[in-house]
């Protein structure tokens, strides 16, 4: 079982660590042009990952129902599974160029971004918005892959985008001299390359499945509302996650920039952990998913312990990194001492984080295998509500701490509900 979850694992953690590289590249690149199009490439990147985070959910309900199909050797329904997948990506790609420049407009407007940025911010977006091509439908083939238990596939296909769109913005920038449209054309190129790519990829090792689609079986309406049933949950499970994610900054903001710039390093620390939680979290679907359509409920059984035995391992790992290493790592991030000796009162809240936050991870990708998507929800609304209350009634007399202490009480909160959930419903959930 465990050659089973790192095989799965390990893929998908350098698949998770490559993501975030595509927004640093354009950066890097941009950085010896002038502080403002660092300033215009992040936050047209911010706006892009807005509008692009909403629409994961199309990954994850294509990964847990592919992964059921497979482990119940339902060849034809894993086929159906991506049909009914790049449907619902088609309609999403349709809705996000219908609403780009309504999008476009009332984003920036609400963040009274200085005209300066937003000139070079609005011509970075209005190209990387036709990526939504390649990205959506990049999801169906990646929750399709890892439904399959090929996680190799995604990293491949994230990591040659990222050489890709290195060599290209590089190219455009300084060879050609495209400014700030050379990275958009550099960044959208190389992700129409990665879905030829990873077609490539699913014609050489699954061409049979061609043969297997069966055009009204996957238009049918049941499957159809099942999906949407799932994708619908997910989504709105997506704007709590959101909510919180965005708040942090904002609340810092409020408490100076020294507390904002501290609260910006700090989330880093969260992300790293979740970079690699998160592999575990996939494989959690992939596993879960396949046992129980095959109706191997031993078998499904270990692996949610196992699972559980590396998040555990790992939590310890990171907590303990953070103990000892963060000043190490701070003064690798930053050489703004203010900054470092601000963050200093607020570390003991990102210790605790990997040990209150594991969990929900796992059971994500757990739920997400077994189409139990419900449980999500509740974990994740219930969470965000104990967020936003804490905060509301700790700011005044603890300050910063209020915003990590609630954020440390949401992740418990998604782990405990999800947590209990499962340990009424497990049997259930075999049958």
């Amino acid at each position: 079982m465990n050659k089973e979850i790192l095989r799965l694992a390990i893929p998908a953690i350098a698949t998770n660590i490559s993501i975030p590289i595509l927004g640093l590249v354009d950066t890097y690149i941009v950085a010896h042009l002038s502080p403002l199009h660092i300033g215009a490439i992040g936050t047209g990147c911010a706006l892009i990952n807005m509008l692009y985070w909403n629409f994961g959910f199309i990954r994850m309900s294509t990964s847990g129902m592919t992964a059921q199909a497979y482990g119940s050797n339902d060849m034809d329904e894993t086929a159906n599974t991506l049909t009914r997948s790049l449907l619902f990506s088609i309609v999403s790609i349709l809705l996000i160029l219908a609403i780009k420049d309504v999008f476009c407009e009332f984003v920036f407007t609400q963040m009274e971004t200085p005209m300066e940025i937003r000139r070079y911010a609005e011509e970075y977006f209005k190209i990387c918005v036709w990526g939504a091509i390649p990205t959506l439908i990049l999801y169906s083939l990646k929750g399709w892959f890892i439904g399959m238990q090929n996680t190799l596939y995604p990293m491949t296909i994230s990591i040659s985008m990222n050489i890709i769109n290195i060599f290209l913005s590089y190219t455009f920038v300084y060879l050609l001299g495209m400014g700030i449209e050379g990275v958009a054309y550099g960044t959208v190129l190389s992700q129409y390359i990665a879905l030829i790519a990873a077609m490539a990829l699913w014609y050489h090792k699954y061409s049979e499945q061609i043969h297997r689609i069966c055009w009204e079986k996957a238009t049918k309406m049941r499957g159809l509302y099942q999906m949407l049933k799932i994708n619908s949950t997910i989504f709105v499970r997506s704007l709590c996650l959101v909510s919180v994610t965005t708040f942090i900054p904002f609340a810092g903001a409020k408490e100076g920039a020294l507390i904002l710039a501290g609260n910006t390093l700090l989330m880093h620390f969260f992300s790293f952990f979740s970079y690699f939680l998160d592999g575990f979290a996939y494989a959690g679907e992939a596993l879960t998913g396949k046992y129980i359509g095959a109706k191997a409920s031993k078998e499904m059984r270990r692996s949610v312990q196992y699972l559980f035995i590396w998040g555990i391992g790992i939590a310890c790992i990171f907590s303990a990194i953070y103990l000892w290493g963060t000043e190490s790592i701070l003064a690798f991030m930053t050489n703004q001492a203010e900054v470092i000796t601000s963050i200093d009162p607020y570390i003991k809240w990102v210790i605790a984080i990997p040990i209150v936050g594991f969990a929900a991870f796992l059971w994500d990708g757990i739920m997400v295998g077994a189409t139990r998507i419900r449980p999500m929800f509740y974990g994740t609304g219930t969470a965000t509500l104990v967020f936003f209350l804490l905060y509301r009634f700790l700011i005044k007399d603890w300050g910063n701490h209020a915003i990590w202490f609630a954020f440390c009480c949401y992740l418990a909160t998604r782990s405990i509900v999800q947590t209990g959930w499962w340990s009424v419903n497990e049997k259930e959930i075999i049958k």
